[in-house]
């Protein structure tokens, strides 16, 4: 037995994991004493990790579609037919008709060589991943207010705080070691404020719950900055000396006065007041915000709305506060930071930028497209209309996580060829026509970044199953297949060297560096040669080094309840699971505690309809139907229901809007209308339910 330090593979906290190796399997794990991030915790999930890479039901060789089924191949034949399938692909509908899903689970490493395979060898700038529908408003908010689109401070911050506002969020279930960093910073006197619909257990133990109806966000925000500047406890001296935009922003919310919009936010006016009054006395308010706030049609306009407060009372640029946003999966920060955006490359460079495109063609030797590709929903709405041929999914399962499930699998459907590279057989795998074995976190070495910006090293510890590799290696030799040999790295530390050297905000960092320490912090470079915990301490990374504060206006959801669907309804996450499942449900300690889908409604709604706690129900929205089973629980207003979106037999995101943010095309995943009704019949599975209606929909 011996050990090998690395970072947990779940959320975006990154805390330190200590697997425990023996006769070439993961057998336990442990945390790591004293990391910074994590100080010697784990989380439910991160004590279950080693059930994540069992290799039990692991995909080991590449498996081609033959028929209805599968046949193993070995690795040049499954390349040779992919590198055809894109050259097909190419020909006939050129580089704008094929695209790469990367993944924000992989390492860093791996997510460079997916957006450097789409650009160097495909010549696309059709490349996503999953924070297109986690925080892409995020990036995009926060670089037009701050200039950086980040988490300004680090997590443990929050226990310097003496106010701490949760926002859209509920870090005790997603974030679970960061969220035990804010229950001892309360206990030891921090106040702490929950805005939320549902009454979360930190919304149990705050000082101040504002119980916000869902989509209200900007109203509620705007209702306090008018009492902020009603009252006159802008921080002037800051606003003056630092940030740009103040009086349009005044006048803006000049007429949303608490009592004006307390009909629209659910909220009192006394409330909207003391919360105004907390928040510009605070000393230090850490305000942090999950996808309750990104997770919108007017996404963007939400976190721009959070950055104008955080900016109106000072509390950007010192230690103890910030605006924080909370990354849900362990590497997304990272995949966003490797340039798996369409419309960026490395270290957040736009296409758009003659330069950047200049340094980019002489370094990989390829010229590159002066136009922003599609995004990640983008390219399946194309591929359901018949315009695009080729597309690559490395280890994100779209049909379980993206919007509207009918759509996207009809989509992928619609494909003229689908690689997808997985661990396991996911609802997304089993479309493609190809699919490649991965090496899981435990099986490779490379880096991840965490919420708080810090990269960090993770190390291999056991050889992968079968003939499972390395995205990176595997894009590696596809690009070599189809003419391109500047992919052949000799391990994963050339390729982040190749990435710093290009990426400003990590031209500071190094392999060797990251070795040697806990994690360094971007931006690490020439001016912060040891990275930097706390953004913005002097200036503003903009062209004025100034912040900019930016008016937006309240837009409701754009599908509420009527007569046919009465309930509002949106999605949330639980603390025994993780994502599409894939992970966190091989465990069957997690398993357990929630073995499927439920949907989760306030004990009179479920009164009203008849119901009874466990009930079998079914739910029925504009686009989809599944069913499940309904648990009364009064942490729901009435109106609401939410469900969890891990679980494939009742996948939440049946039912779920794809209308879109116009900036990010964020898809609306936490507000719809849907009606729910009893049934007399145990709950089906989604494919039980497909095979008796025969419509794959229900809708």
């Amino acid at each position: 037995m011996h050990t090998v330090d690395t970072i947990c593979p779940f959320c975006g906290v990154g805390c330190g994991l200590r697997l425990h190796v023996g006769s070439g399997r993961v057998d336990s794990v442990a945390p790591v004493p004293g990391h910074p991030v994590s100080d010697g915790r784990l989380c439910a999930k991160g004590w279950n990790a080693a059930f994540a890479v069992e290799p039990q039901d692991r995909i080991r060789r590449p498996l081609l579609r033959a028929g209805r089924g599968w046949r193993e191949a070995d690795w040049d034949e499954a390349l040779e037919r992919v590198a055809r399938a894109f050259e097909v692909a190419l020909d006939e509908r050129g580089p704008g008709g094929v695209g790469v899903i990367s993944c924000a689970r992989a390492t860093n490493e791996d997510n460079y060589a997916a957006q450097k395979f789409a650009r160097a060898v495909l010549g696309t700038h059709n490349v996503d991943h999953c924070a297109r529908i986690c925080h892409s408003p995020s990036v995009a908010g926060l670089r037009q207010t701050l200039g950086s689109g980040a988490m300004s401070n680090s997590m443990a911050d929050v226990e310097q705080a003496d106010l701490i506002v949760v926002w859209g969020a509920d870090p005790t279930e997603n974030h679970s070691v960061f969220g035990g960093r804010i229950l001892r910073a309360k206990a030891r006197g921090a106040r702490l404020v929950v805005v939320d619909p549902r009454t979360t257990r930190l919304a149990r133990v705050a000082d101040l719950h504002l119980q916000l109806r869902l989509g209200s966000n900007i109203t509620l925000v705007n209702a306090v900055l008018h009492c902020l500047f009603a009252l006159g406890l802008e921080d002037r001296a800051y606003l003056e000396a630092r940030v740009d935009g103040l009086e349009e922003l005044r006048r803006h919310v000049a007429g949303t006065t608490p009592e004006s919009v307390a009909a629209i936010t659910g909220v009192t006016a006394e409330q909207v007041e003391r919360f105004a009054c907390m928040y510009a006395g605070a000393r230090r308010a850490f305000l942090c915000y999950g996808m309750g706030i990104t997770q919108y049609a007017h996404g963007t306009a939400n976190v721009i709305a959070l950055s104008n407060l955080a900016l109106v009372c000072g509390h950007v640029g010192q230690s103890g506060a910030g605006i924080n946003p909370l990354r849900g999966q362990n590497n997304v920060q990272g995949a966003c930071d490797m340039g798996c955006l369409p419309n960026v490359y490395p270290g957040y460079q736009a296409v758009d930028d003659e330069a950047v495109r200049r340094t980019f063609a002489a370094a990989w030797g390829r010229e590159q497209g002066a136009v922003a590709g599609l995004t990640s929903l983008q390219m399946t709405t194309a591929a359901r209309e018949g315009g695009f041929g080729a597309l690559m999914i490395l280890g994100e399962d779209p049909v379980v996580t993206d919007p509207d499930q009918t759509h996207v699998r009809r989509a992928l459907e619609a494909l003229d060829f689908l690689v997808v590279v997985e661990l396991t057989m996911t609802e997304t795998a089993k479309l493609a026509d190809v699919v490649l074995p991965a090496a899981a976190f435990s099986e490779k070495d490379g880096t991840f970044t965490n919420c708080e910006r810090r990269v960090q090293r993770v190390r291999k510890a056991v050889d992968p199953p079968g003939d499972a590799i390395e995205d990176w290696r595997m894009l590696g030799r596809l690009a070599a297949r189809m003419g391109y040999e500047g992919m052949g790295w000799r391990d994963a530390g050339a390729i982040f060297d190749e990435m710093a050297s290009l990426a400003p905000p990590f031209s500071a960092m190094s392999w060797a560096r990251l070795e040697r320490g806990a994690g360094l912090q971007w931006p690490c470079d020439a001016g912060h040669p040891d990275g930097l915990a706390v953004l913005h301490q002097q200036h503003f990374p903009t062209a004025s080094g100034r912040a900019r504060l930016i008016p937006v206006a309240h837009t409701g959801p754009v599908e509420v309840p009527d007569r046919e669907f009465p309930l509002a309804f949106t999605t949330h996450r639980l603390h025994y699971h993780y994502g599409c499942g894939s992970m966190s449900r091989k465990s069957p300690l997690l398993e357990r505690e929630t073995p499927d889908g439920v949907l989760f409604m306030n004990p009179r709604d479920v009164a009203a309809a008849g119901l009874h706690d466990h009930a079998p129900v079914g739910v029925r929205s504009r686009r989809g139907y599944l069913e499940t089973r309904v648990i009364a629980s009064e942490e729901m207003p009435e109106g609401l229901a939410t469900m969890p979106y891990h679980f494939r037999e009742a996948p939440s995101n049946r039912l779920t809007n794809d209308a879109q943010d116009p900036v990010t095309r964020m898809p609306e995943l936490k507000a719809c209308a849907v009606r729910v009704q009893a049934l007399d019949h145990p709950p089906r599975t989604i494919d039980r339910i497909d095979a008796d209606e025969g419509d794959g929909g229900g809708a």
